[in-house]
């Protein structure tokens, strides 16, 4: 049985911390300045305070991309295996600065998430989930695989979904939805269903995937191609609705 400690436990972090109260582990939490919504996540966990990082033998950090950085810099002194498993680059996930790191990256939902992991003790992390809905998987080679995986994978569903949220904002301004509707159903009869999951997903999660994008945009760029797809689809996010 291990100590984990699981920073900012928001749908798919609560759902990683069930995982690992089911497999028999103690999943630590900070209730400070947490939401009413954040107690109620995390009703299985217990309340470390601020004593969260002395107790734990593994953090988990799982939070907005944009948040990643200066999350992890509270945990400097941690001496227990720190995972972040966040929407980040691979150059941003080089920069958290802790003496024992591993890469994550998380795809799917809450109900069956793949967690990937890669880095030297990526194993032991694995390790944790053996007969729970999170399927873990070590990915062999860079030490920052899994921020990579997680970068291209998003880069298609998440961007091609803010392409489809733009089309539709442009059609109505035009007026011309209702005919591109049709055509939709005639020749490609899979977007109307993407179009209306992409503005259920974007109106709760959109502020969150705006910095998802960006993270994607400086992975693309790092390779020698352009980040603006991904820029712009943080732009689309980042619009009211």
């Amino acid at each position: 049985m291990k100590r984990v400690g699981l920073l900012h436990p928001g749908a798919m972090g609560a759902a990683i911390g069930n995982a690992l109260v089911t497999a028999g582990h103690e999943v630590l939490w900070d209730s400070r300045e947490r939401s009413a919504d954040s107690a109620a996540r995390a009703a299985r966990f217990t309340d470390a305070g601020a004593d969260l990082l002395t107790r734990a033998d593994v953090v988990l950090s799982i939070c907005p991309p944009d948040q990643a950085i200066a999350v992890a810099a509270t945990a400097a002194a941690f001496e227990g295996l720190y995972v972040d498993a966040n929407a980040i680059a691979p150059a941003t996930a080089a920069q958290i600065a802790v003496p024992h790191y591993v890469d994550g990256g998380i795809i799917g939902s809450p109900s069956a998430p793949r967690l990937y992991l890669s880095g030297a003790r990526a194993n032991e992390v694995a390790a944790l989930f053996g007969g729970t809905v999170v399927d873990a998987h070590v990915l062999e080679g860079d030490p920052y695989s899994a921020s990579a995986l997680k970068m291209v994978y998003a880069a298609w569903t998440k961007g091609t979904a803010a392409m489809l949220l733009a089309i539709e904002a442009v059609a109505t301004d035009l007026g011309v939805a209702n005919e591109l509707h049709v055509e939709w159903a005639d020749c490609e009869p899979d977007l109307p269903g993407r179009l209306e999951r992409a503005q259920s997903a974007a109106a709760t999660k959109g502020w969150r995937w705006a910095g998802e994008m960006r993270e994607i945009a400086a992975t693309f760029e790092a390779a020698g191609l352009p980040p603006g797809f991904h820029e712009a689809a943080a732009a689309v996010y980042e619009q009211p609705r």
